[in-house]
């Protein structure tokens, strides 16, 4: 919610206090505000499609809620997710309810860095970028939704020390199931009679 209402307020402020595609310098060419509604996705990419945005929009949103209330029991996700969620929120709010109207409405964008990039993007995009990088520094962490990590398993060695086929390819979850079929198998045998 907080990323949602710094977003809103941001835009609100903008569209109060700055001119429609007039370049107001706020450190130079470092950073410049420059209002602007774009119909598109990134880089006013298709204009003549919104609807799709918002579709898509809300699809992503409703995707991060299920996962944040189905799944996720790790602070780190939650956080990051929650950051994710109220960015897509902002942008959907505009795709609603701006004009020209439901559900095709255009995003209010303002900020703009010369010399970093051609676009100009809001602080829900902000929000969207930084999160989808925390996203994949998780995974490449191995840190699951729990907040547990993904630790290597030792895979058994073969009479030559080398790992066989099986266990190269076998994934976590699979040697745990074989390993456990192993052991109700075991327990199944008949004790041997001498």
């Amino acid at each position: 919610m907080l990323v949602l209402a710094a977003d809103q307020f941001t835009k609100f402020l903008a569209l109060q206090n700055l001119e429609t595609e007039v370049a107001t310098p706020v450190l130079g060419d470092f950073l410049q505000f420059y209002l602007t509604f774009n119909p598109g996705a990134a880089f006013s990419l298709g204009e003549g499609v919104t609807w799709i945005f918002t579709i898509v929009l809300a699809i992503a949103a409703l995707t991060v809620m299920v996962l944040g209330v189905t799944r996720v029991h790790s602070l780190r996700w939650a956080l990051v997710l929650g950051a994710l969620l109220g960015g897509v929120s902002g942008n959907l709010t505009d795709r609603l309810f701006r004009d020209p109207g439901f559900p095709v409405g255009h995003v209010v964008d303002f900020i703009y860095t010369p010399w970093m990039m051609p676009a100009i993007y809001n602080v829900a995009d902000i929000f969207i970028v930084c999160s989808m990088v925390l996203v994949a520094l998780l995974i490449l962490l191995g840190v699951n939704f729990d907040g547990t990590r993904d630790k290597p398993e030792p895979a058994a060695e073969t009479a030559v020390g080398e790992l066989s086929e099986a266990d190269r390819y076998e994934s976590r979850g699979e040697r745990r199931a074989r390993l456990e079929t192993e052991s109700e198998a075991s327990e199944d045998k008949p004790a041997a009679s001498a």
